[in-house]
């Protein structure tokens, strides 16, 4: 097989602030697996929880190197090249994102090969994908209420929200952990409930911004208040203080940058309600799989989420979303200048399509 590597670059419609920074474009990396003459595509985003950034840069040097070395596999061998992988891991750090774009690939060469959308191919039911969310990040408050505005088409007025999908019944995402202390958090998070429309569900995420004395009282005020659970609400390196977090809070936690892969769950597992999947951390759809059945053996729930991705990340895990409780794949839905098609919003609901594969096609702009 031939692997063939394309960085594309895309822009925010509106700049997204999170405790760690605010992030307003990004390169990503489109990965093409040839042979047989079908192509699968699968993308790579750098992001940078972990404390280790993983940049285009870096994505692209490993997948350039150890391209000529996936010659000699067929994309049928998905088992021998993640061993091979594997050995890259412990020998060169072969990044997480880098793995993704590939094994994505992979999958969705497996889906045209056949001719089944990858969702029909696992026997998964669409019918069972819940809404997922729209970020609000950090700003204030009359900012954040624009922001509800844009999202959900309530300021017609405004060229921003032209290109803006169709958002009627998702649910929403607050991110807090504002420098500025919880006074801030309580004053922005109450301005986006009063803006959202009616029945709107509500989750947030602090992005590890909290001390543990602030997570607890947020936790009692935003359960009071009708929020569904809290995502990352204390610093990665604060394991002692979630057990105690996990006593107090009447919301379930959920942790993000403290799980990458399946190996972080069951240490977590004591401590915690659920975890955040991002193809980007897990290194693609098949660890993602792996991620989904030991957090259900350990009776944890699942949701999935994503960093600067376009369509194509998030239509990947569109395919596997029957099997989330909860799901935040809006970063395409935020983006002016996505190239490419696939999984559409439809009540709420990302939903992929009936092509085969990721069902993923690049987009046809005029002339």
């Amino acid at each position: 097989m031939k692997i063939q590597i394309e960085t594309f670059t895309v822009h925010k419609r509106f700049a997204l602030t999170i405790s760690r920074g605010t992030t307003a474009q990004s390169t990503n990396v489109l990965v093409k697996v040839e042979a047989e003459e079908i192509t699968g595509w699968g993308e790579a985003s750098p992001f940078s929880a972990g404390g280790t950034p993983q940049t285009t840069p870096e994505i692209v040097a490993a997948l350039q190197n150890v391209a000529p070395q996936l010659e000699r596999f067929c994309p049928l061998d998905r088992q021998e090249i993640e061993a091979f992988l594997m050995t890259l891991t412990n020998e060169a750090q072969f990044p997480s994102a880098a793995q993704a774009g590939l094994d994505t690939a992979l999958q969705d060469w497996l889906g045209k090969k056949v001719g089944l959308p990858l969702w029909q191919l696992w026997g998964l039911d669409r019918h069972r994908i819940v809404p997922t969310s729209l970020t609000i990040g950090i700003s204030s408050p009359e900012a954040a209420r624009t922001r509800v505005r844009h999202w959900f088409n309530l300021d017609s007025d405004s060229p921003e929200t032209a290109a803006v999908p169709s958002t009627q019944g998702c649910a929403i995402k607050v991110k807090l952990g504002s420098p500025a202390g919880i006074a801030a958090d309580r004053a922005m998070f109450l301005a986006v409930q009063e803006e959202a429309p009616p029945d709107s569900a509500f989750s947030i995420d602090a992005n590890g911004g909290w001390t543990l004395e602030d997570a607890v009282a947020m936790s009692h005020w935003l359960s009071s208040r009708g929020v569904k659970y809290l995502e990352q609400p204390l610093p990665v390196a604060a394991q002692e203080e979630l057990r105690h977090l996990y006593r107090e809070s009447p919301l379930p936690i959920f942790v993000d940058e403290s799980c990458f892969t399946r190996a972080d769950i069951i240490p977590l597992a004591d401590r915690v309600h659920g975890i955040n999947i991002k193809l980007m951390k897990c290194g693609g759809l098949t660890e993602a799989m792996r991620m989904i059945h030991t957090a259900n053996a350990c009776g944890l729930q699942v949701m999935f989420g994503c960093y600067s991705d376009s369509v194509v990340a998030n239509t990947a895990l569109s395919h596997l979303s029957p099997l989330a409780d909860y799901l935040d794949l809006d970063s395409h839905l935020n983006l002016i200048d996505d190239p490419f098609t696939g999984a559409i919003v439809q009540e709420g609901r990302l939903l992929p399509n009936n092509l085969p594969g990721l069902g993923v096609q690049r987009r046809a702009y005029n002339s």
